[in-house]
C-alpha cells in the first residue's frame, strides 16, 4: 500500500503495508537509521520520535497510524555543522556512554523542551520515564537536559 508520510518536513511516499511498524518504515524504507530498535514492545524508549509535538515509541506503531501527522526523527535534531543544543548538551556531559539509548533519549528530551523551557529534575524524570539507559548516565542525562534548557532560554 502506498503511504505518503511527513518526515522530517518533507513528504515521502512509501509503499508498505499498513500495519508495518513506523521504526521499520522510518529505517528500512527511509533510511533513518538514527531511531533504534530495542525491545519492539513499546517500553524502553529507545525507538522514541515526536508525532505532532508528542514523544512516541515507534517499535508499536502501525504506519499507518502516523498518515497526516508530522515525525520528527533525530536526525532532524542538527546538522554537523550546527548541533542541538541537546546533542551540545550530550557532549559536553558525557551523557551518552554506550549511546544506544541516546537517540530516544534526545527525542523524548526535545519533546519536554518544546513545550516547558525550565524544566525541574521532577519534570525530566517524568518525559524520560519511557526511556531506559542500562549504561546508568542518569544523572549525566539530567545535566545535559538541564544545561540545553539554560542554552535555548538565553540564560
Amino acid at each position: 500500500m502506498a503511504l505518503t508520510l511527513n518526515v522530517n518536513g518533507r513528504l515521502r511516499e512509501v509503499v508498505v503495508d499498513a500495519e508495518t511498524p513506523l521504526l521499520y518504515t522510518l529505517r528500512n524504507d527511509l533510511g533513518l537509521i538514527g531511531t533504534r530498535y530495542g525491545c519492539g514492545l513499546g517500553m524502553c524508549g529507545t525507538c522514541t520520535v515526536i508525532i505532532d509535538g508528542k514523544p512516541v515509541q515507534s517499535c508499536d506503531l502501525p504506519v499507518s497510524a502516523a498518515v497526516g501527522k508530522q515525525i520528527t526523527t533525530v536526525e532532524a535534531l542538527g546538522t554537523d555543522e550546527k548541533l542541538h543544543p541537546l546533542q551540545q548538551a550530550f557532549i559536553a556531559e558525557q551523557a551518552a556512554q554506550c549511546g544506544y539509548c541516546a537517540s530516544g533519549i534526545l527525542m523524548a528530551a526535545k519533546a519536554l523542551l518544546d513545550v516547558n523551557k525550565d524544566p525541574s529534575d521532577a519534570d525530566i524524570r517524568s518525559a524520560l520515564e519511557g526511556n531506559l539507559c542500562r549504561c546508568g548516565t542518569h544523572g549525566r542525562i539530567l545535566r545535559a537536559i538541564k544545561l540545553a534548557a539554560k542554552e535555548m532560554r538565553g540564560a
